[in-house]
């Protein structure tokens, strides 16, 4: 049986201009609608499996939180089915479920009533409460003192203290410092390991793609994507590279280009026309990317390299309509599929000429290779439209092509630094201080 059955959900909202004109259409004093209708959700559903951890990325605006309080039973939907089973703990709005006036150590055991435990049970729970929220002195005191971040520390040691079958999080361990976030993805480790369901609404992409193992993607309220989340991730990021990407200040005619580069215009050029994997695809097809493949500085193609080796990374694509303003580009993501690095030709200041229809460019993209820990990584290819700051993705292959990177000396991370150092000794000796006790 599923943890979370979600059928053909939506939610509407009625915006009003004025407050007074809810009263005028409650009344029919006025025969036109005075209000419009807000799509927070439309037609989504899914299911969720018990002891699966899933991520729900998207656009501010798009349905996360909306869906999250439909799940939590907070919110009812305008439509649709929505049956969740098991015991259910949400962290979602900052402080929502507290009441100001009450002390810390009151809302404890208001919120542990709320979930149907007397306070003989939240007794037992309270001192565990307490050390992990670590808010001291403030626990005997009013919410309403409490900071945005002892709001937060509070309301997470509740949440998964009570023995939660299903926990949905909203975006809210973006409020915690870094050793309380990292205390909080331990615990969500251990809860995860234990089988238990857990639905993170985040911003962080990282997190998803290390920490779920499936991903939904909301935008304007609709479902567009469900499924491995380093897919659901690119997808995401190609929703927003194909929308605008304007910077305050910059007019739209700014590229950030700095040179026309170095291209040669001939009727034969070296072409790769090999995708050696295709794990996801998107574009509008206006280009269509041939191949793409991965050299060492002899020329030849290479599969297995080192961390400060020269390499080139050429990239063949065929235009089927004319553009403009053509870029090329790639990304190279780990194992996990985190993004280390990206690069294309706005960016590097290489201006292509107009692509036209039938045409084919290859560009080749020569790099040395930062010295990483050694491992697995992949190359994406793509080739869009516009420039750096706003364009229109043509054509994106997730991890087209895999390559292993090995390490000839100790690597601490994910990567070596160079690093210089200057140390500072003393030319005289001293006492050595006698130890206190």
């Amino acid at each position: 049986m599923p943890a979370i059955l979600a059928r053909h959900l939506s939610k509407k909202y009625q915006i009003y201009r004025r407050p007074g004109d809810k009263l005028l259409e409650i009344f029919r004093l006025s025969k036109a609608p005075l209000h419009q209708e807000f799509r927070a959700l439309e037609d989504v559903s899914f299911e969720i499996e018990p002891g699966q951890t899933v991520g729900i990325i998207g656009q501010n605006g798009s349905g996360k939180s909306t869906l999250l309080q439909i799940l939590a039973g907070i919110m009812r939907p305008t439509a649709g089915d929505c049956r969740v089973s098991g015991k259910v703990s949400a962290l979602l709005e900052l402080g929502s479920g507290f009441n100001p006036e009450f002390t810390g150590r009151e809302n404890v055991f208001m919120n542990g009533a709320i979930l149907g435990f007397d306070n003989r049970e939240m007794e037992k729970r309270f001192a565990a409460i307490a050390r992990f929220a670590e808010i001291g002195d403030f626990m005997e005191q009013p919410a309403k003192t409490y900071s945005s971040g002892m709001y937060m520390r509070l309301a997470f040691a509740v949440a998964i203290h009570v023995d939660p079958d299903i926990l949905l999080i909203d975006e809210a361990l973006a409020v915690g410092d870094l050793v309380f976030q990292q205390r909080c993805m331990h615990h969500m480790n251990r809860l995860r390991d234990s089988g238990k369901t857990i639905i993170l609404v985040t911003h962080d992409l990282g997190a998803v793609t290390k920490f779920c193992d499936r991903a939904l993607l909301l935008d304007r309220g609709q479902l567009l994507e469900d499924g491995k989340p380093d897919l659901v991730v690119q997808k995401y990021r190609a929703l927003v590279f194909e929308r605008e990407r304007r910077y305050d200040g910059l007019s739209e005619g700014t590229t950030g280009e700095t040179s026309d580069g170095e291209y040669t215009v001939s009727e034969e050029i070296p072409i790769v026309s090999t995708i050696p994997n295709i794990d996801h695809r998107f574009g509008s097809g206006e280009a269509r990317l041939l191949g793409v493949e991965l050299f060492d500085e002899n020329g030849r193609p290479a599969r297995e390299l080192f961390g400060g080796q020269r390499v080139t990374v050429r990239i063949s694509a065929e235009f089927s309509k004319d553009i403009d303003h053509p870029i090329f580009g790639f990304t190279i993501r780990d194992r996990m599929g985190i993004e280390i690095a990206a690069s294309n030709t706005s960016y590097a200041g290489c201006t292509l000429p107009p692509a036209r229809q039938g045409q084919t460019f290859t560009c080749d993209f020569s790099l040395v290779l930062p010295e990483m820990a050694a491992g697995g990584y992949s190359i994406s290819p793509a080739v869009a439209n516009g420039n750096v700051l706003k364009h229109d993705m043509c054509d994106w292959i997730d991890n087209a092509l895999v390559f292993s990177l090995n390490s000839q000396s100790l690597i601490y991370g994910m990567l070596k630094l160079d690093v210089k150092i200057h140390s500072y000794i003393s030319s005289r000796r001293e006492r050595l201080r006698q130890p206190i006790g």
